[in-house]
């Protein structure tokens, strides 16, 4: 959804978030007062040491995880009150994931790991194989639609990965250290597909440790502590 279509809102507001997670007594503070916005077509980059936020952030991003305290609106809807089912609706239909372990099903074939998403929203056979034939195209894996997991490199997997996460058409692509588990040329790679998606016009929120990689976004979120410094 455009801007133009939801009043010139942000695809993505939060306000005052905070998530504190309690264990035997002990607080863990790892989101404090986060307020953030990411607008229709943007590519943003969230960065920071471990252990600062950042996995969290994208949680919630993503309905994963709810927030302890504050407001999340996605296309203009408050979600962060929402239950089970309403989130996996909205995930499903509006938020693509691309995670650093690839997250692909070794008894499933490429094509079939992409069309997997699409099967829950009750589409027609004809119309998931034109989308998940037209994702694979488009990350460059169409030729390997019929290749197990255990067939393809890292970077293949991932690039896979990519597709299932553009399958859906979201809202927004929400990618956490996607090139975590390649290698320097594979990551590059991959971080090249994002870019070209991006110019294709999607919204890109990436978490990522590596400055490298962090320059392919348009701007980048810094968190420390919890907190958003810069």
């Amino acid at each position: 959804m455009k801007d133009a279509a939801n009043g010139g809102m942000p695809l993505i507001r939060l306000e005052g978030v905070s998530k504190v997670f309690f264990t035997d007594e002990v607080e863990t503070h790892a989101l404090s007062g986060v307020n953030l916005e990411i607008r229709d077509g943007e590519y943003v980059a969230i960065s920071g040491p471990s252990g600062c936020g950042k996995s969290t952030l994208l949680s919630i991003l993503g309905l994963l995880d709810t927030p302890t305290q504050g407001v999340y609106r996605l296309n203009g809807e408050f979600v962060e009150d929402l239950k089970a089912r309403q989130r996996a609706r909205i995930r499903n239909r509006q938020i693509g994931f691309i995670f650093q372990a690839f997250n692909l099903i070794g008894d499933l074939t490429s094509f079939e790991n992409v069309e997997l998403p699409l099967t829950y929203r009750g589409m027609r056979a004809s119309e998931r194989r034109k989308r998940v034939e037209e994702a694979l195209e488009r990350v460059g894996m169409a030729h390997r639609m019929k290749h197990y997991p255990s067939q393809l490199s890292g970077g293949q997997q991932q690039r896979v990965a990519v597709a299932r996460a553009l399958g859906g058409d979201p809202s927004v692509l929400l990618a956490d250290e996607p090139t975590g588990n390649l290698d320097s040329q594979n990551g590059t790679a991959v971080m090249e597909l994002l870019r070209e998606v991006h110019r294709e016009g999607a919204t890109i929120c990436m978490v990522t440790h590596d400055p490298r990689f962090e320059a392919y976004a348009e701007r980048t979120v810094r968190l420390f502590d919890g907190k958003i410094v810069g």
